[in-house]
């Protein structure tokens, strides 16, 4: 049975309202990646979106008409196991909603259990949904850890952050890069590309959470996931107005929270 999680103060006066699914948010929440969420929540309020967010986990129904974001985290090989045979069950569902735009945020396993396959640590190979293209190999006694920086260049986006994966994974043809790698290693330290970017999923191996470093990407989720609820003509306060670096200090407590939970 879903549960809500996060709710937005009922004393506010909105003007939208977003509905939030945290995927498996009690197996899947590694690094500190719950701070994801907290991202969403803040720039949505300043955007004028009340927001509620529902654990979506094992044996729950993912309904598509009714959820505007998902989010999909990161967890352990054993996590993501169970998570793996829980996953089939949701699959029509949520292959719909990516179908029909809806927007998701998929970090490292999330990102990894969208696409074909991946191979764990310990050569395991564990099934993913096959919605999207992309697979994960695995690699011998190394891992990718450290800084990373990336460019969007079809937004001419930035993102920084922190990579920390085992996984080396390959996109298929149709799936954008999130960026290019500027320094890092990146999904597979092959191919210069990080993370995926397919119809409106982003996914993405930045840990810390990503969306705590990159307003800019919390901002563009939002604001496409209003878009497609209320419409691609209303009028929406600029990042500028609400997420510049003047504004930094007013959602410096967020990152400061996520960061408690790693």
């Amino acid at each position: 049975m879903t549960y809500t999680s996060l709710q937005s103060p009922d004393q506010e006066n909105y003007q939208y309202e977003l509905r939030i699914a945290h995927l498996y948010g009690n197996l899947m929440n590694t690094y500190g990646d719950n701070g994801n969420i907290l991202m969403l929540k803040y720039v949505a309020e300043k955007l004028g979106a009340r927001v509620t967010v529902d654990i979506v986990s094992l044996k729950d129904r993912f309904d598509p008409d009714t959820y505007d974001i998902a989010f999909f985290g990161g967890g352990q090989d054993y996590e993501q196991t169970i998570v793996s045979e829980d996953l089939p069950d949701k699959k029509e569902d949520i292959e719909r909603f990516i179908h029909d735009d809806g927007v998701v945020l998929a970090i490292c396993g999330g990102f990894q259990l969208l696409g074909q396959y991946y191979i764990e640590a310990s050569g395991k190979r564990i099934e993913g949904l096959g919605i999207m293209g992309h697979y994960t190999l695995n690699q011998e006694n190394n891992r990718y850890i450290g800084d990373i920086k990336i460019h969007n260049e079809e937004f001419n986006e930035t993102y920084y952050g922190f990579e920390n994966h085992q996984g080396r994974t390959f996109l298929a043809k149709d799936e954008k890069p999130l960026g290019k790698v500027v320094y890092g290693n990146g999904n597979n330290k092959e191919d210069g590309c990080e993370g995926v970017h397919y119809k409106n999923v982003f996914g993405s191996y930045f840990h810390g959470p990503i969306l705590s470093r990159n307003a800019n990407l919390a901002y563009r989720l939002v604001t496409t996931a209003l878009k497609n609820k209320y419409g691609q003509d209303i009028v929406l306060a600029t990042y500028d107005d609400i997420l510049s670096l003047e504004k930094a200090e007013e959602y410096a407590d967020v990152k400061s929270k996520a960061e408690l939970e790693e």
